[in-house]
């Protein structure tokens, strides 16, 4: 993988962001089970002080793609949880927006099937999407098609240290990240990939790692400034051109000049 860094462009052709779950920053960040996770760290960039808003699941998930938890505090499917707001996805009609979801068996799944969860699926939340989800909410697949502005990638339940182990995710990861890193678009140098956790295992006050990986980061970057997924959803948009910033997404902290976006 190479290190050597370019200056961030103005604007992205793609934002990749990977979803995993249930782990704290120290149960990850210096964790022998998850050599690869801190290598990428160790080459490209990580979020110290990054905080997820709330518990269970899905509220952080809702809250992450549309700047509000929406008053949401269950796990609850989306027959419970018809939302019709503004999200990252109806910003982006016409598949410029895409999610890929490790073992769901059908398009835009409402409901859990083996090491699917509906609740890591929050597109399929959002009533206000017309036909998009059943188009471009998908099971993923390999190679993955990362051609999308926004690619939402959730791997399964094992995979994503749910029901799995640390070791299984960093596993997941080691063979994932380089299908993404080696793409035409990555090397290209207009795209980033968050990787975060959905929260903590209610034992750190929720604090999560949150890697940020992009041509222009410099390897070994550590911020400490205070940020959440709200702050990961100001890059994002800020970073693919989309107004307006979502809910407290206009007010959350800047991650791009940290990490040289």
């Amino acid at each position: 993988m190479s290190t050597s860094r370019a200056a961030p462009p103005r604007s992205y052709d793609h934002v990749l962001w990977i979803v995993m779950e249930n782990h704290s920053l120290d149960q990850i960040i210096g964790s022998s089970e998850a050599p690869y996770i801190n290598q990428l760290a160790a080459q490209h960039g990580l979020a110290t002080n990054f905080y997820a808003e709330s518990h269970p699941s899905l509220p952080n998930y809702i809250a992450m793609t549309s700047g509000s938890t929406q008053g949401i505090a269950d796990d609850d499917g989306p027959a419970s949880h018809r939302l019709d707001v503004p999200n990252l996805f109806s910003l982006l009609p016409g598949g410029g927006a895409r999610s890929l979801l490790e073992s769901m068996p059908a398009n835009c799944a409402h409901s859990d099937s083996g090491n699917y969860a509906v609740r890591h699926n929050p597109q399929a939340y959002y009533v206000n999407l017309g036909g998009e989800c059943a188009q471009y909410n998908v099971p993923l697949e390999d190679p993955p098609d990362l051609s999308a502005r926004f690619t939402f990638i959730t791997p399964n339940l094992i995979h994503d240290m749910h029901n799995g182990t640390v070791a299984d995710g960093d596993t997941w990861l080691s063979t994932f990240m380089p299908k993404a890193l080696q793409s035409d678009p990555y090397t290209a140098g207009r795209t980033a990939v968050f990787i975060t956790w959905d929260e903590d295992d209610l034992l750190s006050a929720n604090h999560i790692p949150t890697l940020v990986i992009a041509p222009s980061v410099p390897a070994g970057t550590r911020v400490s400034a205070r940020l959440d997924h709200y702050a990961m959803l100001r890059a994002t948009q800020e970073m693919l051109g989309l107004t307006p910033l979502l809910g407290a997404a206009a007010t959350a902290a800047d991650m791009r000049a940290p990490f040289s976006l």
